[in-house]
């Protein structure tokens, strides 16, 4: 299967979105609302459950589970207000020392004139400084797209995974495309050069592990999800707030690192 048949089973309509799998990952669930600073981005969910018995703080970029969902949901492109409601749960989080489990989808996050006009950029860019230092566990699953800045902005994490068909890119196939090629048509051969396949992230170190996807079963999936997940939570509970975040340093610091052959 090539890059670009993947990607496009990861947009497919029919995928669970984020709110299938809090459903089915979490009990005792509380959904949080707002940014305290403008209003709430219903392309980001948020709030607090227990994943077994442990108490975390959930986040998830929600794309819509139809037409209606979807428009409310800006088809999963979020505000600044949505970056910024995520911060502040995690940054809740930590304080009542709960680890923090992310779910991404996203093409990107929204670029139009009111996004800017209330701080897109910076509030990705907030996101990513604060995530770094974040003393508490967190752990990000890439369950469709992962699209450039907005994807990555709930991403910075002790641990990232991604399902089979799932993908992770600085920018999309067609976007790349229209750039270099001055063409959108050259979205397949953009994909392949782009790297940007679940099976590509393991290799480069940016996702530990590749989910299988058995969506025929998706409690059954689910339940192997959680499974994984609380193994991990019981390593990451076990070390202090500051050996998780410069744990997290130490391994974006490893990405991109290559070796040239010098005669």
């Amino acid at each position: 299967m090539t890059a670009y048949e993947r990607l496009q089973i990861a947009r497919s309509q029919d995928r669970p979105t984020s709110r299938a799998y809090i459903e089915r990952l979490f009990t005792d669930v509380l959904e949080l609302h707002g940014d305290r600073k403008y209003a709430d981005d219903p392309a980001v969910i948020g709030g607090i459950g227990c994943l077994g018995n442990i108490p975390v703080t959930f986040i998830g970029i929600e794309r819509g589970r139809d037409l209606q969902e979807r428009i409310r949901c800006n088809f999963g492109c979020p505000m600044p207000e949505g970056y910024r409601k995520a911060l502040r749960l995690m940054k809740q989080a930590e304080k009542f020392s709960r680890p923090v489990i992310c779910f991404v989808d996203t093409s990107g996050a929204f670029c139009g004139e009111e996004a800017e006009e209330r701080g897109q950029g910076q509030a990705i860019a907030d996101n990513l400084i604060q995530m770094m230092g974040l003393q508490t566990p967190i752990i990000t699953i890439v369950i469709g797209e992962g699209g450039s800045g907005g994807a990555l902005g709930l991403a910075v994490a002790n641990r990232v995974y991604m399902l089979e068909n799932a993908v992770f890119s600085v920018i999309s196939p067609e976007g790349c495309a229209s750039i270099l090629w001055e063409d959108a048509k050259k979205a397949n051969e953009a994909a392949e050069c782009l790297k940007i396949t679940a099976e590509d992230m393991k290799r480069f170190g940016v996702a530990e592990d590749v989910i299988s996807e058995e969506f025929v079963d998706f409690d059954s999936m689910c339940k192997g999800i959680k499974e994984k997940l609380l193994k991990d939570l019981d390593e990451l509970c076990a070390l202090s707030g500051r050996e998780l975040s410069e744990k997290r340093y130490e391994r974006f610091r490893k990405l991109g690192v290559y070796r040239e052959n010098i005669e």
